[in-house]
C-alpha cells in the first residue's frame, strides 16, 4: 500500500500539516519575480516583504518577488538564535575538551553576515555565550546592553575569541560589531583568576610582552582595510603565490589586520592581530543550510583556511579547526573540518545526481565543477584537512571517467584542462599522495589535453597557461616584498 494512502486525513494532525502544504503550494504559486521585476523596471511600486531561509521556517518569506528587507540588527541575536549559539558553544568546547583535556583558551571565528541575515545572530550567540555573557532584551525585542554570567554559573572558564568578520557584516552591521566589541572589553576588565577568564590571560600577557594599553591588548574584531572584501589568501592560492604556509599566514595577516569596535574602525593593527593568533587553540566557522556549504565560494577557505594557516604558523602549535551545524536547530552539532569536507564530497561533488544535475547546464555546469574543486584544492592548501582519496576520486570521476571527460571535451574543454593543472599542481607541491596509477593518468592525460586543446580551440598563446605552475613569492616582487617587511616589523 502506498504510504499516502496509510494516512488518515481524517486525523487532525495530518489536516494540520495538509492545510499547511497547500497554503505554502498557494503562496509559492503566487510568487512572480518576473513580473515583479518588469514592474519595478517601469517605474512601478513593489510591495515589500522579508527576506530569509524557507528552511529555517521563514514562511514570510512567501510569496516571493517583493522589495525584500532583511531585519532589525538591533534585535540581533534573537532569544532564540542565543540559545542555539549557546548549544554550540557547549558543543565545541565539549568536543575539544574531551580530545585534547582542556579547554581552548583562544577560538578563532569566520563570522559572516549570513549567520545575521538567515540564522538571526545564532554565531554571535555563540561567541557572547563563549565570552561567558547574555544579551538583555527589552520587551519589543530590542537589545539594551548585555549582563557578565558570573564564573560560579557559568562552571567554566570564559574563552577568548578571535574574529574575522566578513566584509559584509562590517559595512552593513556595525551596531553587531560593537556590542560584542564592549563585551570583551567588559570581559577583559573581570577581576577574575587568569585560568577562568582567557581574554583577561591575553591580554596581560600581551601587556607584558609588548606594552601598550588595555584596549589595544584587547582588540579581537578583524576585517580587512575599509572599503574592501576578501581575505586575499584566496587570491595567493589562485594565483600560485606562494612556496610554503608561512607565506600564506604573511598573506592573511597582509589583507586583514584592520581592526573593528567600538571607537576604533579599520585602523592598521597588524602587530595585534599577529599577537593574538599565537594564542589560538582552534579555528571555527558554521554551516546553516545546505543550500549553501564550503565549496560553494572561495572566501570560505580564503578566510578560515587562511586564519587557520596565519594560527599554525604563528603559534607553532597543531590549531584544531571546527564547523558547526546549525540546520536543525533542535539538534546542533560541531564536528571537525574534515569531516564537513567529506559529507560535502560525498553528499555533492561526487554524488552522481549532483553531477547530472551540473551537467545539464552545460558551460556553466563544467565551469562550476571546475570551480568547486579549485575551493577543494584551496581548503588542502590552507588547512591540509582534505584526504588523498577525496583527490584520487575527482580525478576518476571527473577526468578518467569516459562520460564525463565528453562532457568536458564537448562544452568546456577549460575548465577540465583546469581541474587538471589544480590536481597537478596538489600533486608538486605534496598537497595529495596519488595512488601510483592515478598519477600516471593524470599526467598522461594532461599531455593529451594540452594537444587537443591546441588542435581544437587554435593559438592560445597569452591566455593559456597550460601545464606549468608559475609560482610568484615576495621575494621576487620588491614592491610586495617591502610592504610585507612594514606589515610583518
Amino acid at each position: 500500500m502506498d504510504f499516502l494512502e496509510r494516512i488518515d486525513w481524517n486525523d487532525p494532525n495530518w489536516k494540520e500539516i495538509k492545510n499547511r502544504i497547500l497554503e505554502l503550494d498557494k503562496k509559492i504559486r503566487e510568487s512572480k519575480e518576473i513580473d515583479s521585476l518588469i514592474n519595478a523596471l517601469s517605474g512601478g511600486y513593489v510591495p515589500a516583504g522579508p527576506s530569509g531561509l524557507i528552511t529555517r521556517g521563514g514562511e514570510d518569506v512567501l510569496p516571493t518577488g517583493r522589495n525584500f528587507y532583511s531585519l532589525d540588527p538591533l534585535k540581533v541575536p534573537t532569544p532564540s538564535a542565543y540559545e542555539v549559539g549557546k548549544a554550540l558553544a557547549d558543543k565545541l568546547l565539549r568536543k575539544y575538551l574531551d580530545e585534547e583535556g582542556r579547554y581552548p583558551e583562544n577560538v578563532a571565528i569566520y563570522w559572516q553576515c549570513s549567520d545575521i541575515m538567515w540564522a538571526q545572530g545564532e554565531g554571535m550567540g555563540q561567541i557572547l555565550s563563549l565570552l561567558g555573557v547574555r544579551p538583555i532584551w527589552l520587551s519589543n525585542g530590542r537589545i539594551n546592553g548585555f549582563e557578565v554570567i558570573p564564573v560560579s554559573k557559568l562552571k567554566r572558564p570564559r574563552i577568548d575569541v578571535t574574529i574575522r568578520v566578513s566584509g559584509i557584516t562590517r559595512d552593513n552591521f556595525p551596531m553587531c560589531i560593537e556590542l560584542l566589541d564592549e563585551a570583551i572589553q567588559e570581559v577583559a576588565r573581570l577581576d577574575e583568576p587568569e585560568d577562568l577568564n582567557f581574554v583577561r590571560k591575553h591580554a596581560l600577557e600581551q601587556l607584558s610582552h609588548n606594552g601598550g594599553d588595555l584596549r589595544s591588548a584587547t582588540l579581537r574584531i578583524f576585517c580587512s582595510m575599509p572599503g574592501t572584501y576578501q581575505a586575499g589568501t584566496q587570491l595567493a592560492v589562485y594565483a600560485s603565490a606562494w612556496k610554503e604556509e608561512k607565506d600564506l599566514a604573511e598573506v592573511f595577516l597582509y589583507w586583514n589586520g584592520y581592526a573593528y569596535g567600538k571607537g576604533i574602525w579599520g585602523e592598521k593593527k597588524h602587530k595585534e592581530l599577529a599577537n593574538v593568533l599565537k594564542s589560538v587553540d582552534l579555528t571555527y566557522n558554521k554551516v546553516v543550510s545546505d543550500e549553501y556549504d564550503l565549496f560553494g565560494c572561495c572566501c570560505y577557505f580564503g578566510a578560515h583556511g587562511g586564519i587557520t594557516v596565519a594560527a599554525r604558523s604563528l603559534s607553532g602549535k597543531d590549531v584544531k579547526t571546527y564547523y558547526g551545524d546549525t540546520r536543525n536547530p533542535e539538534h546542533v552539532d560541531v564536528r571537525s573540518l574534515s569531516d564537513e569536507i567529506r559529507r560535502i564530497v560525498r553528499t555533492k561533488l561526487l554524488n552522481p545526481k549532483w553531477i547530472e544535475g551540473m551537467k545539464r547546464h552545460g558551460y556553466k555546469g563544467a565551469s562550476d565543477i571546475s570551480k568547486r574543486i579549485g575551493r577543494v584544492y584551496g581548503w588542502e592548501a590552507t588547512t591540509k584537512e582534505v584526504d588523498d582519496w577525496i583527490f584520487d576520486e575527482i580525478t576518476k570521476t571527473f577526468l578518467l571517467d569516459a562520460e564525463n571527460r565528453r562532457f568536458f571535451e564537448e562544452h568546456n574543454p577549460y575548465a577540465m584542462e583546469e581541474i587538471a593543472r589544480r590536481l597537478l599542481e596538489a600533486m608538486e607541491r605534496g598537497l595529495w599522495n596519488p595512488a601510483e596509477d592515478v598519477k600516471e593518468a593524470l599526467k598522461s592525460l594532461y599531455l593529451e589535453i594540452e594537444g587537443w586543446i591546441e588542435e581544437k580551440m587554435g593559438d592560445t598563446k597569452g591566455h593559456f597557461q597550460g601545464g606549468s605552475i608559475d609560482v610568484i613569492t615576495k621575494e621576487e616582487i620588491e614592491h610586495w616584498k617591502q610592504k610585507m617587511r612594514e606589515v610583518m616589523g
